[in-house]
């Protein structure tokens, strides 16, 4: 007889509201909107009523605003959960939102609406596991925080990274995650990096990319 508990099922979340972009959001990041399509315009609205999320998912194909003729979306599997912190309508028929990202998850099930909105049924990731940035990767840490307070100096640094703390700042998957923010990578780079499942391999893949780039000492 096998004592030993079962594993718990992946946490899943249907018809999830998405947001494709040219964009990837990382867990623990912010992301600024300009909302005026019709159809995300209610989304977000009925998000904020709710406390609920929706799904950021980088485009593969496609635009972001739709276009008549234009080809269909392609998205991509993996996206990020995003929470509203703030939201703001300085006239009709825009919305101004700053979204804060948590969870990843694997799209299984989509589906258009007629309007043009894509839902989906997502099963959530698990979080990144907490890895220490070991010694020869230390590197990225300083080079991070030598470039956190060049930005601030110029009044240029997010508020979340600006108050970066002791424990963020030795953790391999948040130090990944800002680099990917921060560094002008292409839009596939960044997804294949935010996909990845162990955060040390992700900051390796960073640290080569800052020594190629001259950025590390």
């Amino acid at each position: 007889m096998n004592s030993n508990p079962p594993s718990p099922s992946p946490l899943t979340l249907t018809s999830l509201p998405l947001f494709p972009l040219s964009s990837v959001l990382f867990p623990q990041g912010t992301l600024d909107l300009r909302v005026f399509e019709v159809r995300y315009l209610d989304m977000v609205r009925k998000c904020q009523l709710a406390g609920a999320p929706f799904g950021v998912v980088a485009l593969a194909q496609g635009s972001e605003v739709r276009r008549a003729g234009a080809g269909d979306e392609q998205l991509h599997d993996i996206g990020t959960l995003a929470a509203i912190e703030q939201l703001h309508a300085p006239q009709p028929g825009l919305v101004l939102l700053r979204c804060s990202g948590s969870q990843r998850f694997r799209i299984t099930q989509r589906q258009r609406l007629p309007h043009g909105l894509w839902v989906a049924d997502v099963q959530l990731l698990p979080a990144d596991a907490a890895v220490a940035v070991p010694q020869d990767l230390r590197r990225t840490v300083a080079a991070l925080q030598r470039l956190l307070a060049s930005l601030q100096a110029r009044g240029q640094a997010p508020a979340a990274l600006s108050a970066a703390s002791t424990a963020q700042l030795d953790d391999c998957a948040w130090v990944a995650n800002r680099w990917c923010e921060l560094l002008p990578l292409p839009l596939e780079l960044r997804q294949r990096l935010m996909a990845l499942d162990n955060p040390l391999v992700r900051l390796e893949l960073v640290g080569d990319i800052l020594e190629r780039t001259g950025i590390l000492d």
